[in-house]
């Protein structure tokens, strides 16, 4: 009967660390930096970045989350966007940090924009993919989305999955699923790397870039400073389900033509880079 009580307890706790966002950007997220570079609609339902000589600009979410999906509609920087970075991520910001990013590198005009997509764990990246999306994401405002839990971390496009990464931890793959993570937007000037590895310079002329957002949904386990909560299996923490812990057919077929068509850089193909030596979780499954 305790246990039961217990139980019963934790699953209240669960439920009340669990949270489907209001859709407000004022009242979901704080300006982190240059609040004269952000621009929100007064509903509170759309926000804008602005990148210019000044400054760039960004915004974190309040809450922390361990696990969870997080979707967010975006708008990249129309036009000339060579050496500019959109990125729309998740940190733990910690010296050992987690982080599960997705980074806009800008183009020259009429050239595809390029998305690349990172993973931390434990402090340590070098696991960037890149790959050439297969629309025009300056037109019109197109949902990334990240599904984190215990079993798989899943980037997606318009609901298609471009990435996964899998929970190897049990074979000594680095995996987050300790540290909470805070949800960060962010516009800045990378045209050191950015656009054919730094050749190609922000124009300043062709600014300001303005990289727009709306319709953002966060449906993860917020934290209460108890991991507990949020790596158990619920109703309400529905993204552990066993539904949710592999791709499904549909989701394969669309994940290996993302691959076969629009893959540009795979950090697990370079052999060059790690001395013939991948990282371990480039010999094992992905699903």
């Amino acid at each position: 009967m305790i246990v039961s009580d217990l139980l019963a307890l934790g699953l209240i706790q669960i439920a009340e660390g669990s949270v489907v966002s209001t859709g407000d950007y004022d009242k979901d997220f704080f300006v982190t930096w240059s609040p004269s570079h952000v621009n929100t609609s007064a509903d509170g339902r759309e926000r804008s970045l602005k990148l210019d000589q000044e400054s760039g600009a960004g915004f974190a979410s309040n809450q922390m989350f361990l696990f969870g999906e997080i979707d967010m509609q975006i708008k990249l920087v129309p036009g000339h966007s060579a050496g500019t970075v959109v990125a729309y991520y998740l940190t733990s910001d910690q010296p050992n940090r987690d982080e599960i990013d997705f980074e806009f590198l800008g183009n020259v005009a009429g050239q595809p924009y390029i998305l690349q997509t990172n993973i931390y764990a434990d402090g340590f990246d070098n696991r960037e993919e890149r790959i050439n999306l297969w629309f025009d994401p300056t037109q019109d405002f197109h949902t990334y989305s990240i599904l984190w839990n215990l079993h798989q971390i899943v980037f997606m496009v318009d609901w298609v999955p471009i990435r996964v990464y899998r929970n190897h931890a049990d074979k000594g793959v680095g995996f987050p699923r300790w540290q909470p993570m805070s949800v960060k937007v962010s516009i800045w000037n990378g045209d050191s790397w950015a656009t054919r590895g730094g050749r190609d310079k922000i124009d300043w002329s062709k600014g300001p870039f303005i990289a727009s957002f709306k319709d953002y949904k966060i449906d993860a386990c917020v934290w209460n400073g108890n991991a507990r909560f949020c790596r158990v299996e619920s109703d309400t923490n529905w993204w552990h389900k066993d539904k949710y812990s592999t791709l499904t057919s549909t989701q394969r077929r669309l994940f290996k033509w993302v691959r076969k068509y629009h893959l540009i850089y795979d950090y697990c193909h370079d052999n060059q880079r790690f001395q013939n030596n991948l990282p371990k979780e480039c010999s094992l499954p992905k699903y």
